[in-house]
């Protein structure tokens, strides 16, 4: 994983870069560590059995992890979903995990 890939697959690499102090290797930590976070599991998980609650604290905390690290293709789904979640409103919730998944599957794939 790269700067130059992570650009190419979307993200705000200046955005996250600024973050770090302009530090590539604390970045690119970062956003190794953001791939690993379990969290996403646990929102597929909440999602699957309803508990809107539960989903809606897990995407928040996620909304938090991908913003600070820029990766707008993973994060404007999750903001949508933060979203639909705090409403608790009736959508197809699936279609955006299986957006988030297909993303981070992409991004996991430059490692």
């Amino acid at each position: 994983m790269t700067i130059e890939s992570l650009k190419e697959f979307g993200a705000d690499t200046e955005t996250g870069l600024s973050r770090c102090l302009g530090n590539t290797d604390f970045y690119l930590s970062l956003v190794k560590m953001a791939l690993d976070d379990q969290s996403f599991s646990n929102l597929a998980a909440a999602i699957a059995t309803n508990n809107l609650d539960s989903a809606f604290e897990f995407a928040h905390a996620l909304k938090g992890v991908y913003g600070n690290v820029a990766l707008t293709p993973v994060y404007e789904p999750i903001c949508e979903l933060t979203e639909h979640l705090r409403n608790k409103e009736d959508v197809d919730y699936n279609m955006y995990i299986n957006r988030i998944s297909s993303k981070l599957n992409e991004l996991k794939q430059q490692l």
